[in-house]
């Protein structure tokens, strides 16, 4: 093994630069077990062999067989080539997010009939997912406070559901299969308690709180509250009363969300190692074009005829985000919180989208 880590180390330094990009280590047979990224490729690499034992760098250098790197125009470029490379190879000894284990999603799944439910990652399941937001242990209780006030279940995936409009040959009498559903705290689709319908209304308005445009869930809880304490059942008042609190939070979060995803629409231009500059669309935290900067008038029109098609499409302006999307929208706020003199070389999509002044005349 010694041997083969000098050969790798000799190699490195004959050949690595101190350039931004990404590099891989692959096994034995060329699986690769961790994708990297960094401003200074040589340095980073060389501080793999320096490694105590027990480091996990340690233990990657020991594993590997091979090292490839990929010089990139920019740090950002290798942070997007770092984050394409994870997510298309999903290496051994990369943990994707690992520094937002704090954060969490609210995630609407896609079943014939949908539930709420909280998890750690957007992980690529069907549906929507809302976030992120952080406090795993807060968001589950107003998640549970939501299915409860719009009667969604929350039994598991596989549960036999019977809505009341699906045909039945030998239709039956069944009783809800949980307690929610005995106590009138959910639909009961299992037993025939709604339709179809009527089920999925109570699922656009769980949609619309969790976009913002809803206070549907936060209303009937204050109504609860009111005839609690109209029948002077005071704790139990008290008990909805902190529910609210945490569901005018989470309104809050959302609010908070839809400002950051609107504040993630711009034209983002990056200067290049060697005048390598590059130009990124960038629209709702997530890039939906990269082009060379430009440098002449014809250049410079052809850029910004594609951003304007890429800001002028239609799209809804949600907050549902997809798996990939909600990792990407984490990664490209992360930068911007982390280098905030960087959207000093941004232009917001609403002065590329502001027609020039009539009265000015064309040259």
């Amino acid at each position: 093994m010694e041997s083969r880590v000098e050969s790798i180390l000799a190699h490195v330094r004959e050949h690595a630069e101190n350039r931004p990009g990404t590099y891989r280590m692959l096994g034995p047979s060329g699986e690769v077990l961790y994708v990297g990224k960094s401003v200074r490729v040589r340095t980073r690499l060389l501080s793999y062999f320096r490694a105590d034992e027990g480091d996990k760098a340690a233990e990657i250098i020991s594993h590997a067989h091979r090292i490839e790197w990929e010089y990139t125009a920019s740090e950002f470029a290798a942070l997007l080539q770092e984050f394409r490379l994870i997510k298309s190879q999903r290496p051994l000894y990369n943990v994707e997010h690992k520094r937002d284990r704090g954060y969490c999603f609210i995630h609407l799944t896609r079943e014939p009939v949908p539930r709420l439910r909280v998890v750690g990652r957007a992980n690529g399941e069907s549906g929507d997912y809302y976030g992120p937001f952080h406090g795993r242990s807060a968001v589950s209780e107003v998640v549970r406070a939501v299915s409860d006030l719009l009667e969604l279940r929350d039994c598991a995936a596989d549960t036999p559901m019977r809505l009341a409009d699906q045909f039945q040959l030998f239709p039956l009498k069944q009783e809800p299969l949980c307690m929610r559903g005995q106590l009138s705290r959910c639909l009961a689709p299992c037993a025939g308690g709604c339709t179809h319908a009527e089920y999925h209304e109570r699922v656009t308005q769980a949609r619309a709180f969790l976009e913002g445009t809803s206070d549907t869930p936060l209303l009937l809880l204050r109504e609860r509250m009111a005839l609690a304490a109209r029948r002077l059942q005071f704790e139990y008042a008290a008990e909805l009363r902190d529910r609210a609190e945490r569901l005018e939070q989470m309104r809050g979060w959302i609010v908070e969300l839809g400002r950051m995803l609107k504040r993630l629409s711009f034209v983002y231009t990056v200067p290049g190692h060697g005048g390598e500059d590059r130009t990124y669309v960038v629209r709702r935290g997530s890039v939906r074009d990269e082009l060379p900067t430009p440098s002449t008038k014809e250049e410079h029109a052809h850029v910004e005829a594609r951003a304007r098609a890429i800001f002028e499409r239609p799209e809804p302006e949600t907050l549902g985000l997809r798996a990939h999307e909600a990792q990407e929208v984490m990664l490209i706020a992360r930068w911007f919180r982390l280098h905030p003199e960087e959207l000093e070389r941004t232009l917001p999509s609403s002065q590329l989208l502001t027609p020039p002044d009539a009265s000015t005349p064309t040259p």
